[in-house]
Formats: C-alpha cells, sequence, structure tokens
C-alpha cells in the first residue's frame, strides 16, 4: 500500500471577491520510506501541499489518503491523533519552547503520549544522541547555533517515531553548508528509521539532493527532474 495516494486535490482560498488557487488538481502518490522535495519559490503552493499531506489543512477538492484512510473523512479527535503519532514536523523557524532546555525541547514532544518519566527522558537523549548532540542536552536554544536548533527540531520530531517527516523550508534559516548538513542527516534518519520526508523547499541544490524531485509553480505540479 502506497503511503499517500492524491487524487484530483486542490485547495482554494477567498480574498475579497477573488479566489486563489493555491493547490490545484495535484495527482500524486509517495511509496513509505521515500524521500521527496517539494521544490518551488514562494507562492508555489508547496507549504499548502504540505500542510494537506500534514492533516494541518482539508482540501477544498479530491482526496488525500494517507495509508488508505481518506483524511477528509477523519474526525478532529482521529486527525489530532495521527499528527501526534504518525508525523513529525520540521520548520524554518525550529519553534523550540526557549526556556527549555534542548532534551525538554524533546521531552515536550513526548509527554502526550503518557509514558513515565524515566521512559521518556531516555528516549530524549537518545534522540539527541542520534543528531549528534549528546552533549548539548542541557542547553537553551539561545546556547545553540542555527544548525543545532535544528538537529533539536529534527530530534523531537523523530521522537514519537512517525511515519512520515514533513519539513517546510527546514534550511531556510542557515548557511548553505549547515543547511546541505541539515538535509543528508534527514535522509540519513529516514533511511535508517524506515521514515517517509517530504521536503518543501525553494533552493535547487537542497532539492537536488533527494532521491525524487517534485517542481511546484502555482500551485500545480510540474513533470518529475530526474535524479
Amino acid at each position: 500500500m502506497s503511503q499517500y495516494e492524491l487524487s484530483g486535490v486542490g485547495r482554494s482560498f477567498m480574498r475579497g471577491s477573488v479566489r486563489i488557487d493555491a493547490v490545484a488538481d495535484v495527482e500524486l502518490v509517495i511509496e513509505p520510506g521515500e524521500i521527496v522535495a517539494l521544490e518551488g519559490p514562494s507562492g508555489s503552493g508547496k507549504t499548502t501541499l504540505l500542510q494537506l499531506l500534514g492533516a494541518l489543512d482539508r482540501p477544498s477538492t479530491g482526496k488525500v489518503a494517507f495509508d488508505g484512510r481518506d483524511l477528509a473523512g477523519l474526525s478532529e479527535s482521529e486527525l489530532a491523533e495521527l499528527r501526534l503519532r504518525s508525523f513529525g514536523f520540521v520548520f524554518q523557524q525550529f519553534n523550540l519552547i526557549p526556556t527549555l532546555t534542548a532534551l525538554e525541547n524533546v521531552e515536550a514532544k513526548l509527554a502526550p503520549l503518557g509514558s513515565p518519566d524515566a521512559e521518556r527522558a531516555e528516549r530524549a537523549k537518545a534522540m539527541l544522541a542520534e543528531v549528534g548532540l549528546a552533549a548539548r542536552g542541557e542547553h537553551l536554544p539561545t546556547q545553540l547555533s542555527g544548525g543545532e536548533q535544528q538537529r533539536v527540531a529534527i530530534a523531537r520530531a523523530l521522537s514519537v517515531e512517525p511515519k512520515v517527516i514533513l519539513a517546510d523550508e527546514p534550511t531556510g534559516n542557515l548557511d548553505s553548508s549547515t543547511g546541505a548538513e541539515i538535509v543528508d542527516l534527514l535522509a540519513g534518519l529516514a533511511s535508517r528509521h524506515g521514515t517517509t520526508v517530504v521536503v518543501a523547499t525553494h533552493d535547487v541544490a537542497l532539492a537536488g539532493r533527494a532521491p525524487r524531485r517534485l517542481p511546484m509553480r502555482d500551485g500545480r505540479l510540474l513533470e518529475p527532474v530526474a535524479a
């Protein structure tokens, strides 16, 4: 079974009396364990499509199926459960809690699962070690570099062992060298954990590091770019 199957997916918004088609007529299949880059400039629709994949939004038309389930047919509580357990989100702004240490930021993601404190702390430490930050667990976000903060965000996203990582411009606040390291880190972690990764980026060079590149313009997917 495919991880995702999108059929005729569109998402439109009204701006005054004008309809904006942020995503239009998307047909897409993503297999489990794939690493996919949605590539396009600002306004191309890639972030909106990523939100649809992550059940953060519902399509105006068409169907988004995840593991054979039509996301539009799920209740809000079922969608919340999916977002908690099946999807890991990584954003450009890192979104770390500034008053919590790196370790506590990862633990906070695990808290809703109800696991014992000791087990939660052990899992958080293991994830920080996996992203190369075993020695930085007690540091606050302000004491970490941008690349380190994004590594914490990735550790947090992977801590619940999600089926999918959805990353929106994860290297947008990083220099090109650090950005490339983050993309390679995501790819390596995905391979080891069997996780599907979908990255939205405007950076052609970074998109080129993904095995599958899907260019977007004006809300539509274009012909895939050969790897």
